[in-house]
């Protein structure tokens, strides 16, 4: 789909929508009945320098996320949503899918999910990129490092115990980018032609024990709260497409691997109060390769252990400027040492999250697991989300 028929078709939506009257202000969303449309998105230009430590500095600005959704619904009781992004397109690409699906939320405390959505693992992943106290993720939300982007299949997610339990189950079908260097679970809706697919499964649960909290970072309601959260996945390859493997079983590419399984494991934490937002979390993947003994990338003997763990944190004064600092590390079988990152930053909120400037300074020391390959980077963002 080219960007000019995505404009008109936002354009037509527009139009069609003028004509309903508005319930809420800021003409985001339209309803007559129960049928209703909202229109929104999000905007993100960055500007981003690195500095390695042998080489030269580098820098670009670019529209790190340009994301126009739709919404709506003509029964009760069901909804869709489709979004994409035209900020960051690969290739022949000129756009990549996002949510995609249609839900029924007419169970009580429960809703089913069928189509693109986000799949049910990493605390860090499921804190959308607009709530963010870093402009960037850590390793642990990351999909290049284990964490799956959004799946293509049925999800199901619910609350409990007075919404002081939440859940979230998901059966897809997920696909794997087979480079050595990461271990990168895509999605088929944006699917390149070598990507490993195959089934994946996958839940959570988190416990609110002081009432239910959002994945959002900052602090702005001053409330103490608190989430302990557990999850874990499975993904196995069809072996419909390993491209790197031949018909005896060899590898045919010194950077390309096609991935046999993963298995996975998170366990993180949140709190919010008294002005401060503190995240932790730790996952953990273990994957093979279709070829047995594969060396290369993150891998040795055919299999890796690659993990993430992360802490992360701000205050904020008056609601207005946060000041953030984190530590995020990373490990894997295939690494000489670990690959650490120190982050410090500071967030101006004009309109909270729905306007704010970003800075985030990054120290990285031993990238990809190489010793004293240092790079310093940073980061400044500006948002505005409608």
């Amino acid at each position: 789909m080219k960007k000019k028929t995505i404009a008109l078709s936002v354009l037509a939506v527009l139009a069609a929508g003028s004509s309903i009257a508005p319930v809420y202000a800021g003409g985001v969303t339209y309803k007559d009945g129960e049928k209703y449309i909202k229109i929104g998105g999000r905007i993100q230009l960055q500007y981003h320098q690195a500095s390695p430590k042998d080489g030269a500095t580098t820098s670009d600005l670019f529209f790190r996320r340009l994301r126009p959704y739709i919404e709506g619904s003509l029964h009760k009781n069901w909804k869709a949503k489709i979004q994409w992004d035209m900020g960051k397109a690969e290739g022949e690409n000129e756009l990549a899918l996002k949510d995609a699906y249609f839900a029924y939320k007419g169970m009580k405390n429960m809703s089913v999910i069928i189509g693109n959505y986000s799949f049910p693992f990493s605390r860090e992943f499921l804190t959308s990129s607009k709530y963010q106290q870093f402009v960037e993720r850590t390793f642990s939300g990351d999909h290049n490092y284990g964490t799956p982007d959004r799946q293509m299949g049925i999800h199901l997610k619910g609350k409990a115990a007075g919404k002081k339990i939440s859940w979230g189950a998901s059966l897809v079908r997920g696909a794997i980018d087979p480079d050595n260097k990461k271990l990168d679970l895509d999605t088929v809706a944006n699917k390149n032609a070598d990507f490993n697919e195959g089934f994946m499964a996958g839940a959570r649960i988190d416990w609110h024990p002081l009432g239910y909290m959002k994945m959002s970072q900052g602090d702005f309601k001053r409330k103490n709260k608190l989430t302990i959260g557990v999850a874990a996945y499975g993904w196995s390859n069809n072996n419909e497409n390993n491209t790197y493997t031949d018909s005896a079983g060899n590898a045919t590419s010194a950077s390309k691997a096609d991935i046999k399984d993963v298995t996975a494991y998170e366990v993180s934490a949140a709190y919010r109060g008294m002005g401060l937002s503190l995240d932790a979390e730790y996952n953990t993947f273990t994957s093979n390769t279709v070829v047995n003994g594969y060396n290369g990338g993150i891998y040795t003997n055919g299999s890796t252990k690659l993990t993430n763990a992360e802490i992360k944190g701000g205050y904020m004064f008056a609601k207005a400027v946060e000041i953030v600092a984190g530590y995020q590390t990373q490990n894997a079988d295939g690494y000489e040492t670990r690959w650490n990152r120190t982050s410090v930053g500071v967030n101006w909120f004009l309109h909270k999250h729905d306007i704010k400037f970003q800075l985030t300074y990054r120290m990285g020391k031993n990238l990809k697991g190489v010793r004293d390959s240092d790079e310093n980077e940073t980061f400044l963002q500006g948002q505005y989300v409608f």
